[in-house]
C-alpha cells in the first residue's frame, strides 16, 4: 500500500508474539527496511499433507503483510531438507529419505526431487509465493562441516566414535539450554530414555548429534575430517539461516512441533558456533491442525493408503502379519499408545519401527492432493486450493484450527462471496456529482478499514483482519445494488476502500480467482447470449443458460441495472 493510499490510514506499530521471550514485541527490524526471516520448510520423502500447509500460507500472508503493507524489503528463506532427519526421536534410526529411497526402489535424490516438485506445485497452486532464496542441506555439507568444527574448538562438542555429538551440559554451564521452549534441564536429564540405539557414544542422554558416522549400509553420505558420515538435522538450519540473513536476523518461524527439541538446538548450535549470538530476533511458531476436534494423529478416520501397503510389502513384512496390520481399525491409537506385540504377536516386534514410519507418512496425515481431489474418507467432496488458504486464515496462527467438512464449506462460502465483491468493486467508479456526505456511513467505511490494520498489527491477527474484511464485503455488495449511494461516501473514502479491499484480499491474503482467462470470456459470452435469450423470451434456452452457469458453481443475477453474474454461494 502506497504513503499516498494510506495517507489517511492509521497504522500501529506491528507487535508479534516472540516465543523466545514469550512476550508480544513491537516488531523494529535490525537493518530496516531490510527483513530477514528463515522459517522451517519440509523434510522431502512423501507426499505433503494439510500440516504442511499451515507454515506455507502463515508466513507467506506475514511476508506480503510486511511487502505490501509496512513497505519492508523481505528476504524470505524456507530450506529443503533432504538429509539427516533419522526416523527416530533422539539421533538414531535411518535417515527418512534413505529409507523411502530402498522402499520405492529409488536413490535418494529421486525420492528428493519427486517430493520437491511436489511440495513446489502444491505451494503454488495455494498461491505461496516462492521464497527469495530455498536451499537444500546436501547443498550446504561443506558449510555444515565448518560449522562443526567450529562448535569443537569451542568446547561445546566432542568425537565419539567418528560422530559429532553437541555437550548440552557443557553447553548449559554459560548459557541457557532450554531458553526457547521452557524445558529445564534436569527434567530433560530424567526423563531422556536410556535404551536408544546410540545412547552409548553420547557422554548424557540430551546430547544431540551434529555428525553422524555413515553405517556400511547408509546410501548418504560425505568425506568429512571425522570420516564418512551425514549431517544431523538440527545443522542445516542454523548453517543455512546464517549464512544467507547473517549471524543475528530478523524472524525464525515454523511449526509448534519444532521448538523442541529442533529450535532450541538451533538456538545453542549458533550461539556455541559464533560467540553467543542468538540467531534470529524474534520467534515466531504456528499451532497445530486438528481433525474434527481430534489431533490429526489420532483421528480413527484416517486408514492405509496403497502406497503404504506396497512399502510394507517391498519391505519384506510377512503376508500374514501385513494383513493383521491394515486390518487395524484405527492405525495412529494401536500402533503408537498400545503395545503392537499385544495387538499382532511377538512377531511383529523386529517390524514395528517400519510400520510406524509407514503409518506417520501415509496414515496419520491428509494429504493437500486429497483435499484438492476429495479422495479421503474424512472429506464429503473436494476444496479448491483458495478455500484451503482462506480456511487457514481463518483462525489465528497461534491457535489450533480444526479440520471438518462443516469449516472447509464455510470457508468456500466466505472465498466465494471475496471472489463476488472482487470482481464488481474493479469495476466501481465514484460518480462525477457525489451527493450530501453520510458522515456515519463514511466513518463505518474508514474504521474497517483502521481495524484491519490493527488486527494485522497485533500479532498478525488474520482471523480478526478477515472479520473486518468481511464487514467491508457487505459495503461492496449494498453499493453493486444500489450505485447511488456511492456517491454519499467521500471520494477519498470511496478510493481506499477499493484500494484497500484489492490490496488486502489479493496482495496480503494472497486469494486470487480460480475462474481463468478462457473461462471469463466464456461467461460473458454465454452472460451475451442469456441477454438475447431474454430480450426473445426464448425461455427454454434462458433455463438452458441458467443451469449450465449453476453446473459450474456460477449464478446469474437479473438486477435493475442489468444483468450479471456471480459465484454461487
Amino acid at each position: 500500500m502506497s504513503r499516498e493510499n494510506q495517507k489517511q490510514a492509521f497504522i500501529p506499530p506491528l507487535k508479534i508474539h516472540n516465543t523466545l521471550s514469550n512476550e508480544k514485541e513491537v516488531f523494529e527490524p535490525i537493518n530496516p527496511p531490510n527483513v530477514g526471516m528463515y522459517v522451517c520448510g519440509p523434510t522431502v520423502y512423501n507426499n505433503p499433507h494439510i500440516g504442511n500447509a499451515r507454515p506455507a500460507v502463515f508466513f507467506d500472508v506475514l511476508s506480503r503483510y510486511l511487502t505490501h503493507i509496512r513497505e519492508y524489503k523481505v528476504r524470505y528463506v524456507r530450506n529443503i531438507t533432504d538429509v539427516g532427519h533419522l526416523t527416530g526421536s533422539a539421533n538414531d534410526g535411518e535417515d527418512r529419505i534413505s529409507r523411502q529411497a530402498k522402499l520405492e526402489q529409488l536413490e535418494p535424490m529421486e525420492i528428493v526431487n519427486i517430493y520437491t516438485n511436489k511440495y513446489v506445485e502444491l505451494m503454488d497452486a495455494l498461491n505461496v509465493q516462492r521464497p527469495s532464496i530455498a536451499p537444500t542441506a546436501t547443498g550446504h555439507i561443506v558449510e555444515q562441516i565448518d560449522t562443526v568444527q567450529k562448535i569443537l574448538d569451542a568446547g561445546f562438542a566432542y568425537e565419539s566414535n567418528g560422530s559429532i555429538y553437541f555437550d548440552v551440559k557443557k553447553y548449559n554451564e554459560s548459557h541457557n539450554y532450554g531458553e526457547l521452549s521452557g524445558r529445564v534441564i534436569d527434567e530433560l536429564f530424567a526423563n531422556t530414555r536410556e535404551n536408544l540405539e546410540g545412547q552409548d557414544e553420547k557422554k548424557h542422554s540430551v546430547d544431540f548429534a551434529l555428525w553422524k558416522k555413515a553405517s556400511p549400509e547408509h546410501l548418504m553420505r560425505w568425506n568429512s575430517p571425522w570420516g564418512e558420515g551425514f549431517p544431523g538435522w538440527h545443522l542445516e538450519c542454523s548453517v543455512m539461516s546464517t549464512k544467507y540473513l547473517g549471524e543475528h536476523f530478523d524472524i525464525h518461524g515454523g511449526g509448534m512441533d519444532l521448538m523442541f527439541p529442533h529450535h532450541e538446538c538451533e538456538i545453542a548450535q549458533c550461539k556455541a558456533a559464533n560467540d553467543g549470538k542468538t540467531p534470529a530476533k524474534y520467534w515466531m511458531h504456528n499451532n497445530m491442525l486438528t481433525i474434527d476436534g481430534v489431533k490429526m494423529s489420532k483421528s480413527p478416520r484416517l486408514r492405509w493408503d496403497d502406497r503404504a501397503v506396497s512399502n510394507l510389502k517391498s519391505s519384506g513384512l510377512p503376508e500374514d502379519l501385513l494383513a493383521k496390520v491394515v486390518a487395524l481399525k484405527q492405525p495412529q491409537v494401536d500402533l503408537f499408545d498400545e503395545d503392537p506385540a499385544k495387538l499382532l504377536g511377538k512377531e511383529v516386534t523386529p517390524y514395528v519401527e517400519l510400520i510406524r514410519e509407514q503409518a506417520e507418512a501415509f496414515v496419520n496425515f491428509i494429504t493437500i492432493e486429497d483435499v484438492f481431489s476429495g479422495n479421503n474418507d474424512v472429506l464429503n467432496q473436494p476444496y479448491t486450493p483458495m478455500t484451503i488458504r482462506l480456511f487457514i486464515l481463518q483462525a489465528h496462527y497461534r491457535s489450533t484450527i480444526d479440520f471438518s467438512n462443516k469449516a472447509l464449506l464455510d470457508a468456500q462460502k466466505a472465498y466465494k462471496k471475496l471472489m463476488n465483491s472482487l470482481r464488481v468493486l474493479k469495476l466501481m467508479e465514484y460518480p462525477a456529482n457525489p451527493g450530501t456526505i453520510n458522515q456515519k456511513l463514511d466513518g463505518q467505511i474508514n474504521g474497517f478499514c483502521d481495524n484491519t490494520l490493527r488486527s494485522m498489527n497485533d500479532d498478525v491477527n488474520t482471523a480478526k483482519a478477515l472479520a473486518q474484511i468481511f464487514n467491508i464485503n457487505k459495503k461492496i455488495n449494498h453499493f453493486y445494488t444500489n450505485p447511488q449511494d456511492i456517491a454519499t461516501i467521500t471520494k477519498d473514502t470511496f478510493e481506499r476502500m477499493k484500494h484497500f479491499f484489492i490490496t488486502f484480499v489479493v496482495d496480503v491474503f494472497g486469494l486470487k480467482e480460480e475462474v481463468a482467462d478462457n473461462q471469463e470470456a466464456l461467461v460473458k459470452g454465454l452472460l451475451d447470449l442469456y441477454k438475447d435469450a431474454k430480450q426473445n423470451k426464448d425461455y427454454d434456452k434462458v433455463d438452458q443458460i441458467r443451469a449450465t452457469f449453476k453446473a459450474s458453481g456460477l449464478i446469474i443475477k437479473d438486477m435493475k441495472t442489468g444483468v450479471d453474474w456471480a459465484y454461487e454461494e
